[in-house]
Protein backbone atom coordinates (compact mmCIF):
# COMPACT_ATOMS: atom_id res chain seq x y z
CA UNK A 1 0.00 0.00 0.00
CA UNK A 2 2.87 2.22 0.86
CA UNK A 3 4.94 1.35 -2.64
CA UNK A 4 1.73 2.06 -4.24
CA UNK A 5 1.24 5.58 -2.67
CA UNK A 6 4.69 6.52 -3.49
CA UNK A 7 4.29 5.79 -7.26
CA UNK A 8 1.25 8.13 -6.87
CA UNK A 9 2.95 10.92 -5.68
CA UNK A 10 5.97 10.33 -8.00
CA UNK A 11 3.18 10.09 -11.30
CA UNK A 12 1.42 13.40 -10.30
CA UNK A 13 5.26 15.19 -9.79
CA UNK A 14 6.12 13.94 -13.73
CA UNK A 15 2.40 15.09 -14.55
CA UNK A 16 3.51 18.66 -13.30
CA UNK A 17 6.95 18.41 -14.79
CA UNK A 18 5.13 17.01 -18.31
CA UNK A 19 2.33 20.22 -18.22
CA UNK A 20 5.29 22.97 -18.01
CA UNK A 21 7.25 21.63 -20.74
CA UNK A 22 3.66 21.68 -22.80
CA UNK A 23 3.76 24.97 -22.39
CA UNK A 24 6.45 26.05 -22.65
CA UNK A 25 6.59 24.14 -25.89
CA UNK A 26 3.75 26.00 -26.61
CA UNK A 27 4.43 29.28 -26.58
CA UNK A 28 7.26 28.71 -28.92
CA UNK A 29 5.11 26.87 -31.41
CA UNK A 30 2.66 30.13 -31.00
CA UNK A 31 1.93 30.73 -34.43
CA UNK A 32 2.56 34.49 -35.46
CA UNK A 33 -0.07 36.99 -34.46
CA UNK A 34 -1.91 38.53 -36.59
CA UNK A 35 -3.00 41.68 -36.42
CA UNK A 36 -6.55 43.44 -37.24
CA UNK A 37 -6.69 44.51 -41.07
CA UNK A 38 -3.18 43.19 -41.99
CA UNK A 39 -3.41 40.27 -44.41
CA UNK A 40 0.25 38.46 -43.56
CA UNK A 41 1.56 37.93 -40.84
CA UNK A 42 4.71 38.79 -38.56
CA UNK A 43 7.48 36.68 -40.19
CA UNK A 44 11.02 37.77 -39.22
CA UNK A 45 12.36 39.76 -42.47
CA UNK A 46 9.28 40.10 -43.84
CA UNK A 47 7.54 43.74 -44.73
CA UNK A 48 5.57 43.25 -41.29
CA UNK A 49 8.51 42.29 -39.07
CA UNK A 50 7.62 43.09 -35.15
CA UNK A 51 7.75 46.79 -34.47
CA UNK A 52 8.24 47.49 -38.39
CA UNK A 53 5.92 49.79 -39.96
CA UNK A 54 2.99 50.02 -37.35
CA UNK A 55 0.32 52.32 -37.38
CA UNK A 56 -1.53 53.23 -34.05
CA UNK A 57 -3.98 50.49 -34.89
CA UNK A 58 -1.49 47.71 -34.84
CA UNK A 59 -0.09 49.05 -31.73
CA UNK A 60 -3.16 49.02 -29.59
CA UNK A 61 -3.90 44.92 -31.34
CA UNK A 62 -0.33 44.15 -30.21
CA UNK A 63 -1.09 45.40 -26.69
CA UNK A 64 -4.76 44.01 -26.22
CA UNK A 65 -2.81 40.55 -27.71
CA UNK A 66 0.18 40.40 -24.79
CA UNK A 67 -2.52 41.49 -22.06
CA UNK A 68 -4.83 38.17 -23.11
CA UNK A 69 -1.35 36.24 -23.35
CA UNK A 70 -0.41 37.38 -19.81
CA UNK A 71 -3.98 36.17 -18.82
CA UNK A 72 -3.25 32.99 -20.35
CA UNK A 73 -0.77 32.45 -18.52
CA UNK A 74 -1.96 33.63 -15.33
CA UNK A 75 -4.53 31.10 -16.02
CA UNK A 76 -1.99 28.43 -16.34
CA UNK A 77 0.20 29.16 -13.34
CA UNK A 78 -3.12 28.99 -11.02
CA UNK A 79 -3.92 25.77 -12.66
CA UNK A 80 -0.38 24.85 -11.39
CA UNK A 81 -0.13 25.84 -8.29
CA UNK A 82 -4.06 24.09 -7.24
CA UNK A 83 -2.33 21.12 -8.58
CA UNK A 84 1.25 21.11 -6.50
CA UNK A 85 -1.75 21.97 -3.75
CA UNK A 86 -3.26 19.02 -4.12
CA UNK A 87 0.14 16.74 -4.63
CA UNK A 88 1.18 18.28 -1.47
CA UNK A 89 -1.90 17.79 0.47
CA UNK A 90 -2.63 14.22 -0.71
CA UNK A 91 1.39 13.42 0.17
CA UNK A 92 0.27 14.90 4.00
CA UNK A 93 -2.88 12.67 4.61
CA UNK A 94 -0.71 9.35 3.42
CA UNK A 95 2.54 10.35 5.53
CA UNK A 96 -0.26 10.33 9.03
CA UNK A 97 -2.00 7.61 7.47
CA UNK A 98 1.67 5.60 7.24
CA UNK A 99 1.92 6.15 10.84
CA UNK A 100 -0.75 5.61 12.03
CA UNK A 101 -0.82 2.15 10.42
CA UNK A 102 1.94 1.46 12.01
CA UNK A 103 0.83 2.00 15.26
CA UNK A 104 -2.44 -0.08 14.47
CA UNK A 105 0.01 -2.67 13.37
CA UNK A 106 2.23 -2.72 16.41
CA UNK A 107 -0.61 -2.76 18.60
CA UNK A 108 -2.80 -5.21 16.62
CA UNK A 109 0.49 -7.66 17.14
CA UNK A 110 0.62 -6.91 20.87
CA UNK A 111 -3.00 -7.45 21.33
CA UNK A 112 -3.17 -10.86 19.27
CA UNK A 113 -0.06 -12.24 21.20
CA UNK A 114 -1.75 -11.25 24.49
CA UNK A 115 -4.57 -13.12 23.38
CA UNK A 116 -2.93 -15.97 22.06
CA UNK A 117 -1.21 -16.54 25.31
CA UNK A 118 -4.25 -16.44 27.69
CA UNK A 119 -6.39 -18.62 24.81
CA UNK A 120 -9.39 -17.93 27.06
CA UNK A 121 -12.87 -16.82 25.40
CA UNK A 122 -13.47 -13.10 26.18
CA UNK A 123 -16.54 -11.70 27.98
CA UNK A 124 -19.05 -10.18 25.90
CA UNK A 125 -19.30 -6.77 25.96
CA UNK A 126 -21.48 -4.49 27.69
CA UNK A 127 -23.64 -2.54 25.24
CA UNK A 128 -22.56 0.58 24.02
CA UNK A 129 -24.16 4.42 23.14
CA UNK A 130 -22.37 6.46 20.58
CA UNK A 131 -22.46 10.14 20.89
CA UNK A 132 -21.10 12.45 18.57
CA UNK A 133 -19.83 15.70 19.89
CA UNK A 134 -20.36 18.25 17.53
CA UNK A 135 -17.73 20.69 18.01
CA UNK A 136 -14.87 17.82 18.47
CA UNK A 137 -16.38 16.14 15.55
CA UNK A 138 -15.63 12.54 17.67
CA UNK A 139 -17.34 9.82 19.06
CA UNK A 140 -17.27 9.30 22.90
CA UNK A 141 -18.93 5.68 24.16
CA UNK A 142 -20.42 4.97 27.38
CA UNK A 143 -21.80 2.06 28.54
CA UNK A 144 -25.57 2.66 28.90
CA UNK A 145 -26.34 1.58 32.44
CA UNK A 146 -23.56 3.66 33.68
CA UNK A 147 -24.14 5.44 37.05
CA UNK A 148 -22.00 7.81 38.75
CA UNK A 149 -20.32 6.44 41.67
CA UNK A 150 -20.91 8.40 45.19
CA UNK A 151 -17.14 8.72 45.94
CA UNK A 152 -15.07 12.16 46.33
CA UNK A 153 -12.70 12.70 43.07
CA UNK A 154 -9.89 11.55 44.81
CA UNK A 155 -11.23 8.23 45.18
CA UNK A 156 -13.09 8.17 42.24
CA UNK A 157 -9.88 8.31 40.12
CA UNK A 158 -8.09 5.31 42.55
CA UNK A 159 -11.11 3.62 41.24
CA UNK A 160 -10.85 4.36 37.76
CA UNK A 161 -7.12 3.26 37.52
CA UNK A 162 -8.27 -0.34 38.17
CA UNK A 163 -11.12 -0.15 35.40
CA UNK A 164 -11.37 -0.21 31.90
CA UNK A 165 -11.48 3.20 30.05
CA UNK A 166 -15.03 3.62 28.75
CA UNK A 167 -14.73 7.92 28.39
CA UNK A 168 -13.97 9.96 25.60
CA UNK A 169 -10.56 9.21 23.74
CA UNK A 170 -10.55 11.94 20.99
CA UNK A 171 -9.12 11.46 17.97
CA UNK A 172 -5.48 11.60 17.69
CA UNK A 173 -5.20 13.95 14.57
CA UNK A 174 -6.83 17.11 16.14
CA UNK A 175 -4.61 20.04 16.00
CA UNK A 176 -4.06 21.62 19.90
CA UNK A 177 -1.68 24.82 19.18
CA UNK A 178 0.03 26.94 21.66
CA UNK A 179 0.60 30.24 21.95
CA UNK A 180 3.45 31.66 23.63
CA UNK A 181 2.93 35.41 24.76
CA UNK A 182 6.34 36.47 24.34
CA UNK A 183 7.62 40.70 24.98
CA UNK A 184 11.08 41.21 26.10
CA UNK A 185 12.58 38.62 28.24
CA UNK A 186 15.18 36.38 26.93
CA UNK A 187 14.48 34.07 29.17
CA UNK A 188 11.49 32.75 27.00
CA UNK A 189 14.59 30.26 25.76
CA UNK A 190 13.36 28.36 28.98
CA UNK A 191 10.19 28.32 28.44
CA UNK A 192 10.14 27.06 24.30
CA UNK A 193 13.14 24.66 24.93
CA UNK A 194 10.69 22.54 27.41
CA UNK A 195 7.90 22.86 25.84
CA UNK A 196 9.85 21.48 22.46
CA UNK A 197 11.36 19.12 24.77
CA UNK A 198 8.08 17.43 26.53
CA UNK A 199 6.18 18.21 23.06
CA UNK A 200 5.43 14.73 21.32
CA UNK A 201 4.04 16.32 17.73
CA UNK A 202 5.37 19.10 16.13
CA UNK A 203 1.95 18.05 13.83
CA UNK A 204 -0.60 18.42 16.77
CA UNK A 205 0.97 20.38 19.13
CA UNK A 206 2.21 23.63 16.87
CA UNK A 207 3.84 26.28 18.88
CA UNK A 208 3.20 30.12 17.65
CA UNK A 209 4.76 32.59 19.69
CA UNK A 210 3.70 36.30 19.52
CA UNK A 211 5.97 38.84 20.21
CA UNK A 212 4.57 42.36 21.56
CA UNK A 213 7.48 44.92 22.69
CA UNK A 214 9.78 44.48 19.88
CA UNK A 215 12.44 43.80 21.92
CA UNK A 216 15.60 42.75 19.17
CA UNK A 217 17.50 40.38 21.54
CA UNK A 218 14.55 38.58 22.40
CA UNK A 219 13.27 38.08 19.04
CA UNK A 220 16.74 36.85 17.94
CA UNK A 221 15.95 33.98 20.91
CA UNK A 222 12.41 33.38 19.43
CA UNK A 223 14.15 32.85 15.63
CA UNK A 224 17.25 30.67 16.91
CA UNK A 225 14.47 27.81 17.14
CA UNK A 226 13.43 27.91 13.00
CA UNK A 227 10.82 25.86 11.69
CA UNK A 228 10.69 24.13 15.40
CA UNK A 229 8.01 27.63 16.36
CA UNK A 230 6.35 30.42 14.37
CA UNK A 231 7.07 33.67 15.17
CA UNK A 232 4.54 36.29 14.69
CA UNK A 233 4.76 39.56 16.05
CA UNK A 234 2.01 42.63 17.21
CA UNK A 235 2.16 45.51 14.61
CA UNK A 236 1.05 48.16 16.99
CA UNK A 237 3.48 48.91 19.83
CA UNK A 238 2.42 52.62 20.61
CA UNK A 239 1.39 53.83 23.52
CA UNK A 240 -1.88 53.19 24.69
CA UNK A 241 -4.11 56.54 25.72
CA UNK A 242 -5.29 56.13 29.12
CA UNK A 243 -6.76 58.47 32.07
CA UNK A 244 -4.02 60.44 34.06
CA UNK A 245 -4.19 58.07 36.75
CA UNK A 246 -3.51 55.03 35.22
CA UNK A 247 -0.54 56.33 32.93
CA UNK A 248 1.05 53.78 35.52
CA UNK A 249 -0.56 50.57 34.16
CA UNK A 250 0.15 51.24 30.41
CA UNK A 251 1.85 47.95 30.72
CA UNK A 252 -1.71 46.08 31.41
CA UNK A 253 -3.44 47.99 28.88
CA UNK A 254 -0.53 46.36 26.45
CA UNK A 255 -0.63 43.21 27.58
CA UNK A 256 -4.71 43.57 26.71
CA UNK A 257 -4.25 44.72 22.95
CA UNK A 258 -1.25 41.75 22.87
CA UNK A 259 -3.92 39.53 24.25
CA UNK A 260 -6.57 39.99 21.80
CA UNK A 261 -4.22 40.69 18.59
CA UNK A 262 -2.74 37.05 19.02
CA UNK A 263 -6.01 35.67 19.89
CA UNK A 264 -7.41 36.70 16.64
CA UNK A 265 -4.44 35.53 15.05
CA UNK A 266 -4.65 32.08 16.16
CA UNK A 267 -8.43 31.75 15.61
CA UNK A 268 -9.20 33.76 12.37
CA UNK A 269 -5.71 33.63 10.54
CA UNK A 270 -4.60 29.88 11.38
CA UNK A 271 -8.05 28.56 11.92
CA UNK A 272 -7.78 26.49 14.69
CA UNK A 273 -10.67 25.70 16.83
CA UNK A 274 -8.81 25.91 20.30
CA UNK A 275 -5.91 26.79 21.79
CA UNK A 276 -3.52 26.35 25.13
CA UNK A 277 -2.07 30.07 26.48
CA UNK A 278 0.99 30.16 28.17
CA UNK A 279 3.46 33.11 29.09
CA UNK A 280 6.88 33.84 28.39
CA UNK A 281 8.08 33.08 31.79
CA UNK A 282 6.23 29.75 32.42
CA UNK A 283 7.86 26.33 32.75
CA UNK A 284 5.57 23.32 31.68
CA UNK A 285 5.61 19.51 33.09
CA UNK A 286 5.96 16.37 31.09
CA UNK A 287 2.85 15.59 31.41
CA UNK A 288 1.98 18.71 30.16
CA UNK A 289 0.43 17.82 26.36
CA UNK A 290 -1.05 14.66 27.88
CA UNK A 291 -3.15 16.54 30.57
CA UNK A 292 -4.47 18.90 27.70
CA UNK A 293 -5.49 16.57 25.61
CA UNK A 294 -7.07 14.09 27.94
CA UNK A 295 -9.33 16.99 29.34
CA UNK A 296 -10.30 18.54 25.73
CA UNK A 297 -13.45 16.31 25.10
CA UNK A 298 -14.43 17.17 28.39
CA UNK A 299 -14.30 20.93 27.87
CA UNK A 300 -15.74 20.57 24.22
CA UNK A 301 -18.93 18.27 25.90
CA UNK A 302 -19.56 20.21 28.86
CA UNK A 303 -21.40 23.74 28.39
CA UNK A 304 -20.71 24.50 32.53
CA UNK A 305 -17.03 24.65 31.95
CA UNK A 306 -15.40 27.24 30.11
CA UNK A 307 -11.73 26.66 30.41
CA UNK A 308 -9.16 24.09 31.42
CA UNK A 309 -6.16 25.40 33.44
CA UNK A 310 -2.56 24.25 34.54
CA UNK A 311 -2.41 25.94 37.19
CA UNK A 312 -3.29 25.47 41.01
CA UNK A 313 -2.75 28.72 43.05
CA UNK A 314 -2.55 26.94 46.33
CA UNK A 315 0.07 24.30 44.84
CA UNK A 316 2.63 25.16 47.38
CA UNK A 317 4.01 21.60 49.02
CA UNK A 318 2.33 21.73 52.45
CA UNK A 319 -1.37 22.24 50.95
CA UNK A 320 -1.40 19.42 48.16
CA UNK A 321 -1.16 15.79 48.02
CA UNK A 322 2.20 14.55 46.19
CA UNK A 323 0.90 11.35 45.95
CA UNK A 324 -2.00 12.20 44.11
CA UNK A 325 -0.59 13.52 40.59
CA UNK A 326 -3.76 12.51 38.98
CA UNK A 327 -6.27 14.25 40.93
CA UNK A 328 -8.25 16.88 39.01
CA UNK A 329 -11.09 19.63 40.55
CA UNK A 330 -13.39 22.18 39.25
CA UNK A 331 -12.99 25.55 40.16
CA UNK A 332 -14.79 28.60 39.75
CA UNK A 333 -11.79 30.84 40.17
CA UNK A 334 -10.49 31.54 36.83
CA UNK A 335 -6.52 30.73 37.09
CA UNK A 336 -5.18 31.57 33.66
CA UNK A 337 -1.48 30.64 33.85
CA UNK A 338 -1.28 27.92 31.07
CA UNK A 339 -5.45 27.72 30.12
CA UNK A 340 -7.12 26.24 27.42
CA UNK A 341 -10.05 27.68 25.54
CA UNK A 342 -12.27 26.96 22.41
CA UNK A 343 -13.02 29.63 19.18
CA UNK A 344 -16.57 29.61 20.44
CA UNK A 345 -15.75 30.95 23.51
CA UNK A 346 -13.30 33.98 21.85
CA UNK A 347 -16.11 34.74 19.61
CA UNK A 348 -18.50 35.37 22.58
CA UNK A 349 -15.33 37.04 24.69
CA UNK A 350 -13.60 38.94 21.78
CA UNK A 351 -16.29 42.04 20.78
CA UNK A 352 -15.92 42.95 24.15
CA UNK A 353 -12.90 42.32 25.12
CA UNK A 354 -11.33 44.86 27.97
CA UNK A 355 -8.77 47.67 27.13
CA UNK A 356 -6.46 46.61 30.62
CA UNK A 357 -6.05 44.07 33.35
CA UNK A 358 -8.17 40.97 30.87
CA UNK A 359 -7.65 38.18 33.97
CA UNK A 360 -9.36 39.78 36.41
CA UNK A 361 -12.06 40.97 33.85
CA UNK A 362 -12.40 37.52 33.19
CA UNK A 363 -13.67 36.73 36.90
CA UNK A 364 -16.63 38.92 36.44
CA UNK A 365 -19.91 37.39 36.72
CA UNK A 366 -20.97 38.98 33.47
CA UNK A 367 -18.12 37.10 31.55
CA UNK A 368 -17.94 33.56 33.56
CA UNK A 369 -21.65 32.92 34.03
CA UNK A 370 -22.03 30.46 36.49
CA UNK A 371 -19.17 28.44 34.37
CA UNK A 372 -15.66 26.57 36.06
CA UNK A 373 -12.44 25.67 34.67
CA UNK A 374 -10.48 21.98 35.42
CA UNK A 375 -7.73 22.53 37.58
CA UNK A 376 -4.88 20.10 39.16
CA UNK A 377 -4.00 19.41 42.84
CA UNK A 378 -0.51 19.35 41.40
CA UNK A 379 0.21 22.36 39.00
CA UNK A 380 1.63 21.54 35.44
CA UNK A 381 3.14 25.11 34.93
CA UNK A 382 5.45 27.22 37.03
CA UNK A 383 6.24 30.58 36.53
CA UNK A 384 10.00 32.02 37.05
CA UNK A 385 9.40 35.35 36.04
CA UNK A 386 9.50 37.60 38.87
CA UNK A 387 9.80 40.67 36.28
CA UNK A 388 6.54 42.09 34.58
CA UNK A 389 4.34 44.76 35.26
CA UNK A 390 2.82 43.62 38.24
CA UNK A 391 6.54 44.10 39.67
CA UNK A 392 6.62 40.66 41.23
CA UNK A 393 3.13 41.07 42.85
CA UNK A 394 2.46 37.59 45.13
CA UNK A 395 5.78 36.27 43.37
CA UNK A 396 7.95 35.84 46.77
CA UNK A 397 4.99 35.59 48.88
CA UNK A 398 3.17 32.90 47.10
CA UNK A 399 4.20 31.60 43.10
CA UNK A 400 7.44 30.97 43.93
CA UNK A 401 6.48 27.94 46.06
CA UNK A 402 4.39 26.33 44.01
CA UNK A 403 5.32 23.11 42.92
CA UNK A 404 5.63 21.78 39.05
CA UNK A 405 4.76 18.07 38.63
CA UNK A 406 7.25 15.49 37.51
CA UNK A 407 5.04 12.57 37.61
CA UNK A 408 3.69 11.38 34.04
CA UNK A 409 0.31 10.72 34.69
CA UNK A 410 -1.31 8.90 31.17
CA UNK A 411 -5.05 10.38 31.74
CA UNK A 412 -5.65 10.20 27.77
CA UNK A 413 -6.13 6.68 29.36
CA UNK A 414 -8.22 7.38 32.22
CA UNK A 415 -12.14 8.22 32.47
CA UNK A 416 -12.21 11.75 33.30
CA UNK A 417 -16.50 11.58 33.09
CA UNK A 418 -16.45 12.29 36.96
CA UNK A 419 -15.44 15.95 36.29
CA UNK A 420 -18.98 16.52 34.47
CA UNK A 421 -20.97 19.04 36.08
CA UNK A 422 -23.89 16.93 37.29
CA UNK A 423 -21.54 13.87 38.58
CA UNK A 424 -18.96 16.11 40.30
CA UNK A 425 -21.48 18.33 41.99
CA UNK A 426 -23.21 14.86 43.89
CA UNK A 427 -20.01 13.21 44.45
CA UNK A 428 -18.77 16.77 45.92
CA UNK A 429 -21.05 18.23 48.11
CA UNK A 430 -21.63 14.66 49.35
CA UNK A 431 -17.61 14.43 50.16
CA UNK A 432 -17.60 18.01 51.80
CA UNK A 433 -20.76 18.41 53.92
CA UNK A 434 -20.56 14.59 55.59
CA UNK A 435 -16.76 15.19 56.44
CA UNK A 436 -15.71 16.02 60.19
CA UNK A 437 -16.79 19.82 61.44
CA UNK A 438 -13.60 21.17 63.51
CA UNK A 439 -12.37 25.36 65.07
CA UNK A 440 -9.60 26.27 63.30
CA UNK A 441 -7.68 25.27 66.54
CA UNK A 442 -8.13 21.97 66.68
CA UNK A 443 -6.60 22.06 62.78
CA UNK A 444 -3.39 23.96 64.13
CA UNK A 445 -2.53 21.89 67.47
CA UNK A 446 -3.74 18.69 66.34
CA UNK A 447 -4.25 17.23 69.33
CA UNK A 448 -7.69 16.23 69.14
CA UNK A 449 -8.19 14.98 65.81
CA UNK A 450 -7.44 11.34 64.42
CA UNK A 451 -6.68 10.25 61.13
CA UNK A 452 -6.08 11.84 57.55
CA UNK A 453 -9.71 13.51 57.42
CA UNK A 454 -11.22 14.89 55.69
CA UNK A 455 -12.18 17.88 57.78
CA UNK A 456 -14.34 20.64 57.32
CA UNK A 457 -13.61 24.41 58.69
CA UNK A 458 -16.86 26.75 58.24
CA UNK A 459 -16.65 30.36 57.38
CA UNK A 460 -19.99 32.74 57.29
CA UNK A 461 -18.25 36.05 56.25
CA UNK A 462 -15.63 37.98 54.07
CA UNK A 463 -13.70 38.39 57.27
CA UNK A 464 -13.97 34.73 58.72
CA UNK A 465 -12.63 33.34 55.74
CA UNK A 466 -10.07 35.77 55.12
CA UNK A 467 -8.94 35.43 58.59
CA UNK A 468 -8.92 30.93 58.56
CA UNK A 469 -7.47 31.06 54.88
CA UNK A 470 -4.15 33.39 56.37
CA UNK A 471 -3.75 31.30 59.15
CA UNK A 472 -4.33 27.92 57.25
CA UNK A 473 -1.43 29.57 54.77
CA UNK A 474 -4.00 29.56 51.92
CA UNK A 475 -4.83 32.51 49.49
CA UNK A 476 -6.81 34.71 51.07
CA UNK A 477 -8.14 37.30 48.55
CA UNK A 478 -11.15 37.30 46.22
CA UNK A 479 -12.62 38.34 43.04
CA UNK A 480 -15.64 38.66 42.19
CA UNK A 481 -16.35 37.23 45.55
CA UNK A 482 -15.04 33.90 44.50
CA UNK A 483 -11.66 32.59 46.62
CA UNK A 484 -9.18 31.00 44.72
CA UNK A 485 -9.49 27.44 43.60
CA UNK A 486 -12.72 27.53 45.27
CA UNK A 487 -15.59 25.99 43.64
CA UNK A 488 -19.30 26.50 45.37
CA UNK A 489 -17.43 28.54 47.94
CA UNK A 490 -15.16 25.31 48.64
CA UNK A 491 -11.16 25.82 49.00
CA UNK A 492 -9.80 22.26 49.22
CA UNK A 493 -6.30 21.25 50.20
CA UNK A 494 -4.09 19.73 52.86
CA UNK A 495 -2.69 20.83 56.08
CA UNK A 496 -0.44 18.97 58.13
CA UNK A 497 -1.01 16.11 55.97
CA UNK A 498 -4.93 16.13 56.17
CA UNK A 499 -7.29 16.83 53.87
CA UNK A 500 -9.08 20.19 54.89
CA UNK A 501 -11.99 21.91 53.14
CA UNK A 502 -12.45 25.89 53.62
CA UNK A 503 -16.35 25.92 53.19
CA UNK A 504 -19.62 28.03 53.58
CA UNK A 505 -22.21 26.73 55.29
CA UNK A 506 -24.31 23.66 53.59
CA UNK A 507 -27.03 24.87 51.13
CA UNK A 508 -24.47 27.35 49.45
CA UNK A 509 -26.01 28.83 46.50
CA UNK A 510 -24.05 31.95 44.70
CA UNK A 511 -21.16 33.86 45.62
CA UNK A 512 -21.47 37.63 46.77
CA UNK A 513 -19.77 40.22 44.76
CA UNK A 514 -19.04 42.48 47.42
CA UNK A 515 -16.66 40.42 49.33
CA UNK A 516 -13.86 41.31 46.82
Amino acid sequence: MVRKKNSLILCGAFLFVAWNALLLLYLWGRPPISYLGDGGGAEPGGNDEWGAGRGKIGQVNLAEEMIRLAEEVEVHLDTQKKLLKQIESHRAVWARQKDVGKRETASNIKEFKKAEAQQQPQKTPEPLRNSMDVRDQTYIQRPVNYVAPSLHPEQAIGKIRNTKVTTPVPSPEFIIPILVIACDRVTVKRNLDRLIQYRPSAELYPIIVSQDCGHAETARVIGSYGEQVTHIKQPELSDIKVRPEHRKFQGYYKISRHYRWALNQVFNVFSHSTVVIVEDDLEVAPDFFEYFRALYPILCSDPTLWCVSAWNDNGRDALIDPSKAELLYRTDFFPGLGWMLLKELWDELEPKWPSAFWDDWMRQPEQRKNRSCVRPEISRTITFGRKGVSLGQFFDQYLRYIRLNTEFVPFTKQDLSFLLKDKYDEIFIQEVYSSTSVKIEDLQHGGNLKGPGPYRVQYSSRDSFKVFARNLGVMDDLKSGVPRTGYRGVVSFLHRGRRVFLAPPEGWTQYDISWS
